[in-house]
């Protein structure tokens, strides 16, 4: 997970987009925007992350404090 492709995703994408790409993803099609990272897996990780800390922050919610939550939350369920 590299963050600062997911905070390109957040700045540069509709909601609807990211979401676009995330399903053309998971179902093991090229996504219609560009989406960094490794392999697949990674980048679906990245449209993943991007989507939940976009609705926090088009809900209102500071960016960074939505990043920290996202990244807590990650931590957490691996440990």
């Amino acid at each position: 997970m590299k963050i600062p492709v997911i905070k390109k995703l957040v700045e540069t994408y509709s909601l609807e987009e990211l979401q676009a790409a995330e399903e053309a993803l998971a179902e093991e099609q090229q996504p219609t925007i560009e989406i960094g990272g490794d392999d697949e897996g990674e980048q679906l990780t990245h449209a993943f992350a991007a989507i939940w800390i976009k609705e926090k922050v088009d809900a209102g919610e500071d960016f960074k404090v939505a990043l920290r939550a996202y990244t807590s939350m990650v931590r957490g369920s691996i440990s």
